[in-house]
């Protein structure tokens, strides 16, 4: 038996002591021995429900995690918090609440961690918003942590080809514009996602599984066994195992997560054509470590990143293909090879990111991920774009895309729903700029995702013939010339705002602009004639998160972080 020194843990405020009586009566209530209760207490943190495919293999993988924890010598305790899956929540209201679950998911975290004084945490989550969630609240508490993505789905087969969730997307459009007919729009929905697991293509879930793993978050190759995979539930065990290791030689998150790994982690975005969300995920992370690390510290890096990984929705393969060929660690190697990832960075293992990946091989015969020095584009799949239209920037992905300059004029609305409703419709046409706006992180309230719109667009085969610029967001799986988080938002006086119809519009990703051509005087007194626009949303959740959160550029946090602690949750 491991004698626990819990001097300075926080479990012993609620174990040790005689006045900890009653606090121990619980924990004899739900089984647990002397030998347990004397053992560091780890909270096992899932976003399991049944919401959608992404979480129903959570469960499972907790109960493998719990027995790493207890076989390494300290008690672990599970509980769940919420996520919102966005595949099911894309294109209407419902689609407010899921940014909004990222900082929710953090809170709840926080908050179950606090009340319970446990020591340590593993969180395993399986969609978009739950795995920054989860990593937030690691680096806020500051307690030895690892996390474990929850794993991928599985591609389905629909007439002999790989098809995922964004193919039905998409076939929406083609069905509006008459391309397939309703039965074959039936059938390929119920051939795109085959079981368990995260949509497949480095979408958001994806790309943040990588960040996990390039950051030191979570163990070597962990993020790459779909989630059915009995691979992912020993993935979970020494998860369990290494959190107690890390007690051991007190190891935290924020000596693992410095702004040194903040740029390994835009890195690998660029170079895999990453999700544009990691430009609010990676600033929200860095926030919570006391490090500031805007939209355009992320940008910049993926800008000058070759994109090596030829992944959907701009390329060809899904993560099981990476996960084929060796997993994230073959990505992590090729960008070592060439000198780009900061090598010497901590990781949750004890050793540096360099020692981790030192044996690992990158395979000749594939083309899923090549080498530096022959890239798919010398730049990466995500760069940044400024201009009077977006003075506090704006993203992009060009991963896929033949043209980097378009020049039109906008087409403007004032919510999703119309957009869609008008893209439903064709009620727009080649060189139009769709603008979408009062979508920002303040004016939803929440910051949607617009894959309903673009995904109809592209099914429309208009992808390459319009523009479409949002303060909202886009999901990791959109394509197209679609220009996200700009800002300042329209809630509050930003220049998208001051659109009208008509006006004439300049994107040039290669220079990374984007402007309106409109000269300072009519600005100005457009500026001057700007009432704000009301929300339907003027109490619970959504209200308060209007209220609390800051702009896209610096992550759409709603605290101010590490840098104004007085102290850290793990020093209690």
């Amino acid at each position: 038996m491991t004698q626990w020194d819990k001097s300075r843990m926080p479990s012993r405020h609620v174990t040790v002591g005689p006045e900890r009586a009653p606090h121990r009566s619980y924990y004899y209530a739900m089984g647990m021995t002397d030998e347990d209760i004397a053992s560091p207490l780890v909270g096992v943190a899932t976003c399991w429900n049944e919401a959608a495919p992404c979480n129903t293999a959570l469960s499972r993988q907790a109960q493998s995690t719990k027995r790493g924890v207890k076989e390494a010598g300290a008690a672990p305790r599970e509980f769940t918090t919420i996520t919102v899956t966005d595949g099911i929540a894309m294109g209407h209201q419902g689609m407010k609440s899921s940014l909004v679950s990222r900082d929710v998911i953090a809170d709840s975290v926080e908050l179950t961690m606090r009340g319970h004084c446990y020591d340590a945490l593993v969180g395993i989550a399986g969609c978009d918003k739950s795995l920054p969630g989860l990593m937030m609240a690691m680096v806020r508490l500051n307690v030895p942590s690892v996390f474990m993505y929850g794993g991928s789905i599985m591609p389905g087969t629909f007439e002999g080809k790989d098809v995922t969730v964004v193919d039905v997307f998409e076939a929406v459009g083609q069905f509006a514009a008459g391309t397939i007919s309703e039965e074959r729009l039936c059938q390929l929905e119920r051939h795109a996602c085959p079981g368990e697991g995260a949509c497949g293509g480095q979408f958001t879930a994806n790309t943040m599984a990588c960040i996990s793993e390039v950051i030191g978050l979570a163990l070597p190759n962990s993020a790459g066994a779909p989630a059915p995979d009995l691979d992912r539930d020993h993935f979970a065990y020494l998860s369990g195992k290494a959190v107690v290791e890390l007690i051991r030689k007190n190891l935290r998150p924020r000596d693992i997560v410095t702004l040194k790994s903040l740029e390994n982690a835009a890195i690998i975005v660029g170079a895999t054509g990453g999700s544009t969300n990691a430009g609010l995920h990676l600033p929200a992370l860095a926030n919570e470590a006391g490090i500031r690390f805007t939209l355009q510290d992320v940008a910049e890096i993926m800008r000058r990143t070759p994109h090596i990984a030829d992944l959907k929705p701009g390329g060809r393969y899904v993560a099981y293909d990476v996960f084929k060929i060796g997993g994230v660690p073959v990505i992590i190697k090729a960008l070592l090879e060439g000198g780009l990832l900061n090598g010497d960075c901590m990781t949750v293992t004890g050793k540096t990111l360099a020692e981790n990946h030192r044996e690992v091989i990158v395979p000749k015969d594939q083309d899923v991920v090549r080498p530096v020095s022959d890239p798919i584009s010398p730049i990466g799949g995500v760069v940044d774009l400024k201009g009077n239209l977006a003075p506090e920037g704006a993203i992009v992905k060009i991963a896929g895309l033949e043209k980097l300059r378009f020049e039109g004029t906008a087409l403007c609305f004032d919510s999703e729903e119309d957009a869609f409703a008008a893209v439903d419709a064709r009620a727009y046409k080649p060189g139009d700029v769709i603008v979408i706006r009062y979508e920002g992180p303040k004016g939803g309230p929440g910051m949607r995702e617009m894959l309903s719109t673009t995904s109809a667009i592209y099914g429309q085969g208009m992808g390459d013939k319009v523009a479409l610029i949002t303060d909202g967001r886009f999901s990791g799986a959109t394509r197209g010339f679609c220009i996200g988080h700009v800002g300042p938002e329209a809630a509050i006086g930003g220049p998208i705002a001051l659109l009208r119809n008509g006006d004439r519009i300049i994107i040039d990703a290669e220079k990374g602009t984007i402007d309106m051509m409109l000269n300072e005087a009519e600005i100005e007194a457009r500026r001057a004639a700007w009432v704000p626009r009301k929300t339907d949303y003027n109490s619970g959740v959504l209200w308060k998160y209007a209220q609390t959160v800051g702009p896209a550029y610096l992550g759409a946090v709603t605290h101010p972080g590490a840098s104004a602690e007085t102290h850290t949750y793990a020093d209690i």
